[in-house]
């Protein structure tokens, strides 16, 4: 039960919140693995405000790396709070609070000796682990927070944005580490951006699909029925022909697409269909989860 319909409400239900604090922790200690498993003990540096709290703890090792994020992450906070919302703020206190937590119990050795595999694999454990967070309407803090902010102003994906901010911040403190290291961590970046928005998008990214056909009606009676989509009915004429045309327009899931092809292509084989990516998609039913 969604309360008052504003997605930026505190809460949306029970079961809704122990799912979303459950996520939340699991992407902390997933985060806190690629931290301490790999990135410290092959002198690994990430992006954004983690390599910034890594670069700390290089320097003062008597700091403990999740204490050294949890200050850094204050001023963040409260832009969060003006910008996004209740919510992303509260579960963003929750999910740096988890990931520093976490960095202080979860410590284990992978064995994994070769360093481009240990790159490869940092990105996927860390991407994994913020992507998981960010799927809550919350994050782990840091350049998460910002880039939150920015898909939420200028719809521009997390992960791209994330790309782009942590090389900024490779470039600023690659004076700290060999340039073996540095290459090695922009590998760690791009892998985790890519994987964020897998986790994050994944299966339930949304098809936008224009159809033109003389057997409309029928079509979009089936789209309701079977596919149980909305459609829009757009009236068009033919460029050439000038003729009155009907075009179908909706929005469905990645994986409806199949369905839809039949089904059209049951109806009138002749039928002219468009389907192209939606960068984002707002609405209850069909939009693309979470929105901040």
């Amino acid at each position: 039960m969604r309360t008052g319909g504003n997605p930026q409400s505190l809460f949306l239900s029970l079961q809704q919140v122990i799912r979303d604090v459950g996520l939340l922790c699991l992407g902390g200690v997933l985060c806190a693995i690629g931290i301490n498993s790999v990135l410290i003990p092959h002198n690994f540096v990430t992006g954004g405000v983690t390599g910034i709290a890594l670069i700390v703890y290089k320097i003062f090792p008597f700091l403990d790396p999740g204490m050294i994020y949890l200050a850094l992450n204050v001023p963040l906070f409260v832009l969060a709070w003006m910008v996004v919302g209740r919510r992303f703020f509260v579960y963003s206190i929750l999910g740096t609070v988890a990931l520093s937590v976490s960095l202080l119990f979860f410590h284990f050795d992978l064995h994994v000796k070769d360093q481009m595999l240990n790159a490869l694999l940092a990105g996927v454990i860390l991407g994994g682990g913020a992507g998981l967070c960010l799927k809550t309407s919350g994050s782990q803090g840091g350049t998460d927070m910002l880039s939150v902010m920015l898909l939420k102003r200028f719809s521009v994906k997390i992960g791209t944005t994330l790309m782009v901010l942590n090389g900024l911040v490779l470039l600023l403190i690659s004076v700290s580490y060999s340039i073996e290291a540095v290459l090695y961590t922009m590998i760690v970046v791009v892998v985790s951006s890519k994987m964020i928005n897998l986790v994050v998008v994944g299966l339930s990214q949304r098809k936008a699909v224009f159809i033109i056909s003389r057997q409309w009606e029928s079509i979009s009676q089936e789209i309701l029925k079977d596919i149980r989509r909305g459609v829009t009915i757009i009236k068009g004429e033919g460029g050439y022909s000038h003729e009155e045309e009907k075009i179908l327009y909706a929005v469905v899931q990645l994986r409806e697409i199949g369905l839809l092809k039949r089904l059209v292509h049951t109806i009138d084989p002749d039928a002219f269909v468009v389907i192209s990516d939606t960068q984002e998609v707002i609405n209850y039913r069909i939009g693309n989860q979470p929105h901040w």
